[in-house]
C-alpha cells in the first residue's frame, strides 16, 4: 500500500519505508546523500549484518573458487592456452552481463511498494548513499545463489571440458568488477585509465544517471549508444 505524501525518516530502518513513496520513489532515490556512513536497513541485527560486506571479502572468497574451476578444466585435459582463451572469453562475457544487469535490472523504473523495496535493496540504496563503503560490493551469500543459474547456463553454451574455465573466467570478471567498483568510489587513482573510469562512474551517479552503465569499461555503452554527453562528462571531471 502506498501512503500519499509519505516522507522517509532517515533515522529509522529504510527498507520497509521506501515502498510507501510510490511514484515519488524514483526521484527520491536519485537524489544522493554523500556520507561514508550508510543508513540502517533493518531493525533486525541479523538481517542488517547480511547487508554489509567489506570489499576484500570478494577476492578472498571468490578467487579460490576461480582457481578451483580452472583446475577442473585442466584436470579434464584442457591445454593451458585453451584454458587462458576460455578465461578471457569469460571475462569478456561478464562485461556484457555487468552492463546488462546495471542498465536493465538495476535501473528499472518501479512505483509499487514491493517493486520499490526490491529495487532499493539491489541498487537503489547505492544511488541514494553512493559512498556507503559496506554496501558497494555484492554480499557473498547472494553471489553464491546467483552463481548456480549462471553456471548451468555456461554448461549449456560450452563443452564439459571448457565450461569450468569459461565460468571461472566469468567469475574472475565479476571479482574485477566489484573490486574496481569499490576503488572508483573510495580509491585515489593515479593512472590515466583509472582516473577516467572514476570520473566516468561518478558522472553516472551525480549528473547523468540514465547513461554510463559500464563500470570496468565503456565498451558496451559505446556499442548500445548510452555514452554520456561529452560536455557533461567534462564538467563532472572538474
Amino acid at each position: 500500500m502506498v501512503v500519499q505524501n509519505f516522507t522517509v525518516d532517515l533515522n529509522k530502518p529504510l527498507v520497509f519505508q521506501v515502498g510507501h513513496l510510490g511514484e515519488a520513489y524514483q526521484e527520491w532515490v536519485h537524489q544522493p546523500i554523500v556520507c561514508k556512513e550508510g543508513p540502517r536497513f533493518f531493525a533486525s541485527d541479523f538481517w542488517e549484518f547480511l547487508t554489509r560486506t567489506v570489499w576484500w571479502v570478494v577476492p578472498l572468497i571468490w578467487l579460490p573458487v576461480v582457481c578451483w574451476f580452472v583446475a577442473m578444466s585442466v584436470q579434464m585435459g584442457l591445454v593451458i592456452p585453451h584454458v587462458a582463451l576460455m578465461m578471457v572469453l569469460g571475462i569478456f562475457i561478464w562485461t556484457l552481463v555487468e552492463y546488462s544487469l546495471h542498465r536493465f535490472l538495476f535501473h528499472i523504473n518501479t512505483k509499487t511498494y514491493w517493486g520499490n523495496t526490491g529495487h532499493y535493496l539491489i541498487h537503489g540504496c547505492h544511488h541514494k548513499h553512493p559512498m556507503d563503503g559496506l554496501r558497494l560490493v555484492f554480499p557473498p551469500a547472494a553471489t553464491a545463489v546467483l552463481c548456480v543459474p549462471f553456471y548451468y547456463t555456461v554448461k549449456l553454451m560450452s563443452t564439459p571440458t571448457t565450461a569450468p574455465a569459461l565460468f571461472g573466467g566469468g567469475l574472475l570478471g565479476y571479482v574485477i568488477y566489484d573490486v574496481t567498483h569499490y576503488f572508483l568510489h573510495h580509491g585515489q587513482p593515479t593512472g590515466e585509465v583509472a582516473r577516467f573510469l572514476k570520473r566516468y562512474h561518478l558522472n553516472h551517479h551525480f549528473r547523468i544517471q540514465n547513461r554510463g552503465f559500464g563500470i570496468t569499461s565503456t565498451l558496451w555503452d559505446m556499442v548500445f549508444g548510452t555514452l554520456p554527453g561529452y560536455k557533461a562528462a567534462e564538467k563532472s571531471s572538474r
